[in-house]
């Protein structure tokens, strides 16, 4: 039965096993299995939700009304996709592929466009009060939120459940639908005034990771589900609620059944609802599910962190996919201070160290010995054998906890970034990414903290908090004998966590601040973030706060400290004391092999003596000082006469260790690394001096205090990190012969660097370059009517027939012989027919000697078509005993397709041929024009068209009211200059976007968005436009369209018409790019893998390539230096490829660390080549030649498309439905541009008013 297992799984957690062996479990917790699941079925109560695309469920009466954020709700809806509301839904094409926030109130365990048809799975739901549902709940919310929740006592728990549910999946006879499908639940669980939500992912339940969005057409995108929660639009004002998202990758989907907030892999709880102010939802920490009953509310303090550690070994990552990175955990606090707009990536970051929040431990099942392992200690270290594994050591003058150590008594740097979601007062201010810098003064306690560009009010009330910089003091305090600073224990790779409540006004804060680990040159990376609200503090007020001591408690693994502190804010003669009370909770990595140190106290005092806290709105920057020392709790020790290498008081250089001596005297002496009295000491250069430890083929590079050896060129360093051997280069198949082509007559081998090649079948030859089959030219007419043809291996000829010479590709009658064309045939054909017995087809010829256009075999019974010249036309052929085909002139033929027609023959094939009720299709008389009146789908609403097929403004009908529209009169004889469809663009730099059947147009002034002055160019009716780009010496504008799979282009002239340029063999055409010097444009074809290129006309067509390509989309070029660079968003193996204009050495020029490369770009005046990436969500950018490369935004939504203009750049945005600009130098969003009509928009392009100059 279902359920039972998890009741015993809880059962048997009721014993209570160590902390550290607590740890230990969770960390290796199996992932949630199926039978795990909260009971469900039709059986238990269930309701079934009908079966389709888009079903909404009844609404389901409560029997106690359940809340959500701060408001009361009495039903309940259950949705198709993925999603419950607390209103009915809109049509799916309002929400299912945007991003949050929604303009209702959603709870979605998994947003996407979800199908039930055709028996694919099942949702259903139930309210249920049975005592095994609401204890199973109340476990999960308790482990989960452990103080505010101990007493939790769920009295009503509504449960959904979608059970083997698919994807939405266009109709197709030819593919028969994906097997991908998606288990997933979500329980509500409320009592009189709280709610909190369960959602639960059991193993191999998520098969299916987003969905592709219907208006996409051929356009292969597919959108990551949205998990989290909105509270929808709050007031008649429709002004945007707060909202919780969980995913925005599809990585952050996939980890949702790998990982938790509460211990068990898969299991997520989120508090939703209080009778409490909740105006933000707040996750659930790594819980304990071991506890049998709640115990009494403990004290408002921090503990250690119970959470899985950063060292895992193999048995750690049983569920986890190895090349898929490590992982960044949420954070783990029982109660975060979340803003209302919280966004949470549950994600592997590639090359980023996880988090630790915990345990740091060896592995003790196979013991390490320093003799395999000691690389893992500080090159300042020496590495001990214990009984169950090593451990590292600092050295003798240096410091920390083995795996980092720095030299004592010299000064130290902190980089980082800090991010900050802040309410100042009631004011939310928002800032990412801004830089933090730190020195320290080692030998005299002295720490400076600068933080650069946060905005104004948060960094004005962000004054008081000097424990930001308080950190550094602490870790590299003063040591007083005996006692030691944080970073003896910590090392660097630690969690700072911090709860500030502020009074009288309780502002609460939360301040997380992560070390991740030492950089080649020693300086301390960390990265701060700053969520909750700060009182607001008026500008130039200054904040003084006194000299503090704060108590440390060491316990394993965590230090904890709790204290309050006084600040005054002053201006003029207003002074104003106020104050706050700060948790403290650290925790680090250690390693448990050595035995404990008895001398390592459990309790220490940091003294604070200097306190300095200063932000100038001249130079935006945020400063804190402090002065620190550590020692003993006050009254353990006489305080009376301090040596002054203990309170900082000595005149030692900064780069010196101060040595206590008898009473009050001391030494000074220069740390490693430089030299003099002590009291003045300067860097000794060991490249210079050959104090180094650098090996043969390496490079000595001095640093302040040090100095790191580089290997050169085609070397690497030994396991010694000091001894540089030569680079193996890896195999080449292709020249090994290990390669696995076909023979090298019939294929060649292309190397790819890095073991890897590809396979191309030899002109005349066809295949997959693995097996290359000869090609019979022959069977494709290569040679004249008037020659024969003789296929050879990979080859052939053609000879004239007598009476004709040429070369056979090209044969013309011998004049002398007076014979026509059609006669010389026939007489070749015959003497052929009587020497040898051919088969030879003899041409049938009229009175004047030419050829009839009817031909049949007089031995076969083919009949065919052939035009004046002989030459059979295609598709005319008809085998024996079947009607011959019509030849000759041409028969009047049907008028062309209208607009009206076309477009409306385009929409219903999208609709599958069949329309719901709700779907436009246009209305069209017998000639094909636009009837006047239109309405939508079988609804009442309806307007007025004129005879472009364009609304008539202001007569759009409500309901049971149908507008009087005037039929439109015959179009004129000479069509009004300019289009009516086409608006001459103005003067100066603009962008030009496709959105649907429309490109618009939309003004720079400078780099910022024009937004009021944005207008359609060109409407389309039945296109998709998706590629665009500009020839900026003919001003025209060229478009790829995917739903006429057509190329065509039209001139910014007024009354310039379009035309299309191609129109036969392509299938999803997509990216565009001009080169406007050698006048060709290159195109990529999604639909048939393969990049193609034509003069600007489309005359002389050539595919470039066709091979090793599985989705190519975006495409560039650089005209200056005669460059070609596209993206392949293979989900395999996606890439960015370049190779020469006339498609010579192309080779890969990035494959790593990218994942679905949609956009491109060539900037001509900073030479970068720049990419935007939907799946990494990364903007990017590298030299043309593929080093140099740099992050330039990192927190993309969906982008498409993108464009660079001076130092901006400007993309399309599938989650905003807008364009997008970014500050190439600061990285920051700059602006936006929504349309009022909202759909997707896909290629953009900047038409500037003159063409950019290089030279070659």
């Amino acid at each position: 039965m279902r359920g039972d297992r998890a009741a015993r799984r809880l059962a048997l957690q009721s014993l209570r096993p160590p902390p550290l062996l607590l740890l230990l479990l969770l960390s290796r917790a199996g992932a949630l299995h199926p039978d795990e699941l909260f009971p469900y079925g039709q059986s238990r109560g269930d309701q079934l939700l009908q079966e389709g695309d888009d079903e909404s469920s009844a609404p389901v009466k409560l029997a106690s009304p359940l809340r959500f954020y701060e408001a009361q709700f009495s039903y309940l809806y259950v949705g198709t996709n993925g999603i419950i509301s607390t209103q009915d839904f809109p049509r799916e094409t309002q929400y299912v592929d945007d991003d949050f926030p929604t303009d209702f109130p959603a709870i979605a365990p998994f947003l996407a466009d979800i199908d039930t048809s055709r028996g694919r799975g099942q949702v259903l739901y139930r309210e249920d009060t049975s005592l095994a549902v609401l204890g199973l709940a109340a476990r999960y919310v308790r482990a989960g939120f452990p103080r505010p929740a101990a007493y939790f006592t769920p009295t009503h728990a509504f449960v959904a459940t979608w059970e083997q549910v698919g994807a939405y999946e266009e109709a197709s006879s030819r593919v028969p639908p994906s097997g991908e499908l998606n288990t997933f639940q979500a329980v509500l669980a409320s009592d009189e005034s709280d709610t909190y939500a369960l959602f639960l992912y059991p193993a191999n339940g998520l098969q299916f990771f987003g969905t592709r969005p219907k208006e996409s057409y051929n356009v292969q995108l597919e959108l990551p589900a949205r998990v989290g929660f909105c509270r929808g639009e709050i007031d008649d004002l429709k002004r945007e609620g707060p909202y919780f998202s969980l995913t925005s990758t599809e990585q952050s989907v996939k980890n949702l059944y790998q990982q938790s907030n509460l211990g068990v892999p898969g299991v997520w709880a989120f508090h939703i609802g209080s009778s409490s102010p909740l105006d933000s939802i707040r996750p659930a920490a790594v819980g304990d599910l071991t506890k049998a009953h709640p115990s009494p509310p403990p004290e408002q303090s921090f503990g250690p962190t119970a959470a899985p550690g950063s060292d895992y070994t193999e048995d750690n990552l049983d569920y986890y996919d190895e090349n898929e990175g490590e992982v960044e955990y949420l954070p783990s606090e029982p109660e975060d201070a979340w803003d209302d707009h919280s966004r949470i990536d549950v994600s592997f970051q590639p090359k980023a160290e996880p988090r630790p929040l915990g345990v740091f431990t060896y592995n003790a099942a196979g013991k390490e010995t320093c003799e395999h392992h000691h690389g893992q200690c500080s090159r300042h270290a020496f590495c001990t054998d214990y009984a169950t594994g090593f451990c590292c050591h600092c050295q003798s003058r240096f410091y920390g906890n083995g795996k980092h150590c720095l030299p004592e008594g010299a000064p130290h740097r902190v980089n980082g970034k800090v991010s900050g979601h802040l309410r100042v007062g009631h004011t939310p201010v928002h800032f990412e990414d801004v830089d933090l810098h730190a020195y320290i003064v080692g030998n005299d306690g002295r720490a400076y903290t600068a933080i650069s560009h946060v905005p104004q009010p948060a960094a004005q009330a962000l004054l008081p908090l000097t424990p930001i910089g308080g950190l550094f003091g602490w870790l590299f305090a003063l040591q007083k004998p005996g006692w030691e600073n944080g970073f003896s224990f910590t090392g660097a790779t630690f969690t700072h966590d911090m709860e500030v409540t502020f009074y009288p006004g309780e502002e609460t804060v939360r301040i997380t601040q992560t070390a991740e680990g030492l950089d080649p040159e020693n300086y301390l990376s960390i990265k701060t973030n700053i969520q909750g609200q700060v009182p607001y503090i008026p500008a130039n007020f200054t904040v003084h706060i006194a000299p503090y001591k704060e108590i440390y408690h060491y316990l394993d693994l965590a230090v904890t400290s709790t204290s309050s502190r006084d600040y005054s804010l002053t201006l003029g003669a207003i002074n104003q004391t106020r104050s706050y009370r700060i948790y403290q909770n650290i925790t680090y990595e250690a390693c448990r092999h050595a035995p404990r140190h008895p001398a390592v106290p459990t309790t220490q005092q940091l003294n604070v003596d200097r306190v300095f806290a200063l932000y100038t709105d001249e130079e935006r920057v945020l400063r804190f000082a402090v002065t620190s020392q550590i020692g003993p709790v006050e009254g353990d020790s006489d305080p009376i006469r301090v040596n002054p290498c203990y309170d900082g008081r000595h005149t030692c250089d900064t780069r010196a260790r101060c040595h206590p001596g008898a009473g009050v005297d001391y030494t000074c002496e220069c740390v490693s690394g430089y030299q003099g009295d002590g009291r003045s000491c300067v860097d000794v250069n060991e490249c210079a001096t050959g104090f180094h430890r650098c090996g043969p083929n390496s490079v000595c590079i001095n640093l302040p205090g040090s100095y790191r050896c580089e290997c050169r060129s085609g070397y690497e360093f030994a396991d010694d990190r000091h001894t540089c051997i030569l680079l193996t280069p890896p195999p080449n198949p292709c020249e090994d012969g290990s390669h696995s082509c076909a023979p090298a007559g019939q294929a060649r081998c292309i190397y790819h660097g890095g073991g890897t090649f590809s396979c191309a079948c030899l002109p005349g030859y066809t295949g997959n370059g693995h097996q290359c089959s000869d090609v019979d030219e022959c069977s494709e007419n290569r040679c004249h009517p008037s020659a024969t043809c003789y296929n050879a291996p990979g080859s052939f000829s053609c000879r004239c027939h007598p009476g004709y010479h040429g070369d056979g590709l090209q044969c013309t009658p011998d004049p002398s012989s007076g014979l026509k064309p059609c006669e010389q045939q026939q007489r070749h054909a015959q003497a052929q027919h009587t020497s040898t017995g051919s088969r030879l087809h003899i041409p049938q010829c009229d009175e004047q000697g030419r050829f009839l256009p009817l031909q049949c075999h007089g031995m076969t019974g083919f009949c065919w078509c052939v035009d004046p010249d002989g030459r059979e036309v295609p598709g005319t052929r008809t085998p024996p005993g079947s009607m011959p085909p019509r030849c000759g002139p041409p028969e009047p033929t049907q008028r062309p397709r209208t607009v009206c027609e076309r477009w409306r023959e385009n929409l219903l094939e999208h609709y599958g041929g069949t329309p719901r009720d709700d779907q436009y299709v246009p209305q069209c008389d017998d000639l094909g024009h636009f009837i006047p009146l239109q309405c939508h789908g079988t609804s009442d609403f309806c307007w007025c068209v004129d005879k472009d097929g364009r609304e008539v403004q202001g007569t759009r009908s409500q309901p049971g009211t149908t507008p009087a529209c005037i039929p439109t009169v015959a179009p004129p004889t000479v069509r009004p200059v300019p289009r009516p469809d086409v608006t001459p663009p103005s003067v100066g730099t603009f962008l030009l976007y496709a959105q649907g059947q429309q490109i618009g147009h939309l003004p720079l002034n400078g780099t910022r968005l024009q937004k009021d002055m944005a207008k359609t160019l060109l409407s389309l009716h039945g296109s998709i436009v998706v590629g665009i780009d500009y020839d900026c010496r003919e001003r025209m504008v060229y478009w790829t369209d995917v739903a006429g799979r057509t190329i065509s282009r039209a001139s910014l002239e007024p009354g310039a018409e379009p035309e299309t340029i191609i129109n036969s063999g392509l299938i999803s055409p997509e990216g565009l790019a001009i080169d406007h010097f050698r006048r060709t444009m290159y195109w990529t074809d999604s639909g048939l893998d393969k990049i193609e290129r034509a003069r600007l006309d489309g005359s002389e067509r050539q595919a470039l390539f066709h091979t090793d390509l599985v989705n190519p989309r975006a495409i560039a070029v650089d005209p200056i230096q005669g460059n070609l660079y596209w993206t392949d968003w293979n989900r395999e193996a996606p890439k960015i490829e370049t190779s020469s204009l006339e498609g010579e050495n192309r080779r890969i020029l990035v494959n790593k660390d990218i994942g679905l490369p949609n956009g491109l770009t060539f900037d001509p005046f900073s030479k970068l080549l720049c990419w935007a990436d939907a799946g990494t969500k990364k903007l990017e950018c590298t030299l043309p030649d593929g080093t140099g490369r740099r992050i330039i935004q990192n927190n993309l939504n969906y982008p498409f498309s993108i464009v660079s203009y001076a130092d901006h750049f400007y993309h399309t945005d599938w989650r905003r439905d807008g364009v997008i600009s970014v500050n190439r130098d600061s990285g920051q969003f700059a602006d936006e541009y929504l349309p009022e009509q909202r759909s997707h928009l896909y290629g953009i392009t900047a038409v500037y008013p003159y063409c950019p100059t290089g030279r070659k």
